[in-house]
């Protein structure tokens, strides 16, 4: 018996597990040079996490343990040693038993190594080397969908990545939720871009990690001694971070509509995941109100075929964290918005995302339909399956 409750569940979010070198071995040799050692990423916890690297890795040659682990996918080990973190074979097995029939995988700490650097080299060289990477992990396996990076920075650059990322077999593209080369991501520079992604048919996506999540760090200092983060770390979320992650995704949405992307290419799909989603419906009304208020002084504003929140309906979905209330936002903001993800084999999708899910929908009551569409339908939309 899978972990799936229903035949149909397709997930949002989920992740590989990083090896030391995974990201140098898929790079050239003047990338290598440029690449920092994961560990930079990792911080004040690289030793402890470079032992829990070398655990997992240990672990995946283990078969009893990995036959241990099968025994419940989901409600054992997280991280590095979680079944099919770190080996493609496990990885299979482990949606074997999860029973998902496709998952978006996304790459855990290597943007960090390229993503934000000044260097256009490091940069474009950096993504070239995590597709590699990500496809290679994704293997055959059509339900493994996986997640390129994009940048931003130099249009000509943007488009050979965005072509090699198609031909790897990318089914998404991770962009920053954060200006690139001192520009918006909206700005008519990207035209380029935008209509080549439009034209692949694959989405782009954003998703925590791909731009500031964290509040400046002075907030944090109060006088209290400063907590660990919820996993025991020293550089992830604190609680004072969670209300405000989402906040560079919603401006890089703002910017994405109000200066008319969107409405230039209506084709272009946007998923936005593991950002939370109880602020979408906020973010449709704040966006309608600044169009009404402002349409007199910006004239591309005037240019608009539809309202804001009208695009996000059409164009944009979102992942809710489990244990927010999915048939709350759902009433309150449609069906079509909200995509079910497990963030495996991350710990902050939980031992039981499923359940806390239904939970939600069970409180409410929420109809066959709108769960069908929160577990399915939605993101074969993103998709464009």
């Amino acid at each position: 018996m899978t972990y799936a409750h229903r035949p149909d569940v397709y997930d949002a979010d989920s992740h590989l597990m990083e090896g030391l070198d995974w990201l140098h071995a898929h790079a050239d040799a003047k990338t290598k040079a440029l690449l920092p050692d994961l560990t930079v990423v990792l911080g004040r916890g690289g030793a402890g996490a470079g032992s829990l690297i070398e655990a997992g890795q240990a672990r995946v040659l283990d078969t009893a343990a990995a036959a241990e682990l099968e025994r419940s996918v989901i409600d054992s080990a997280k991280g590095w040693l979680a079944l099919g973190a770190m080996d493609t074979g496990e990885r299979v097995r482990a949606l074997d038993q999860l029973g998902f029939r496709s998952q978006l995988v996304f790459s855990t700490f290597s943007l960090g190594l390229f993503a934000f650097s000044d260097d256009g080299d490091t940069v474009y060289g950096g993504a070239a080397a995590h597709n590699r990477m990500v496809a290679s992990f994704c293997g055959d396996d059509e339900r493994m969908v996986p997640v390129g990076f994009l940048p931003l920075h130099d249009p000509d650059r943007s488009l050979a990545t965005l072509h090699e990322a198609v031909e790897l077999g990318c089914g998404a593209l991770w962009v920053a939720h954060a200006p690139s080369a001192g520009r918006s991501p909206a700005h008519t520079d990207n035209d380029v871009v935008w209509a080549a992604v439009q034209e692949a048919g694959i989405p782009i996506v954003l998703h925590v990690g791909g731009g500031r999540s964290t509040i400046s760090k002075r907030w944090h200092r109060n006088g209290h001694p400063t907590p660990t983060d919820l996993h025991g770390g020293g550089e992830n979320l604190r609680a004072k971070d969670l209300p405000a992650v989402h906040h560079g995704a919603e401006i890089f949405l703002t910017a994405m509509i109000l200066d008319g992307v969107f409405d230039r290419f209506p084709g272009l799909r946007c998923g936005v995941i593991e950002l939370g989603a109880s602020w979408a419906h906020s973010l449709m009304l704040r966006l309608d109100f600044a169009a009404r208020s402002f349409a007199r002084t910006e004239p591309l504003l005037r240019e608009l075929s539809l309202k804001p929140s009208e695009y996000v309906r059409r164009q944009v979905r979102f992942t809710p964290f489990p244990g927010e209330d999915v048939a709350a936002m759902i009433a309150t903001a449609g069906p079509e918005l909200f995509l079910f993800s497990s963030d495996y084999p991350h710990p902050e999708g939980t031992r039981d995302p499923i359940g806390r899910f239904e939970h939600s929908f069970d409180e409410m009551g929420t109809g066959a339909d709108a769960r069908q569409r929160f577990y399915e339908a939605n993101y074969r939309e993103l998709l464009g399956v």
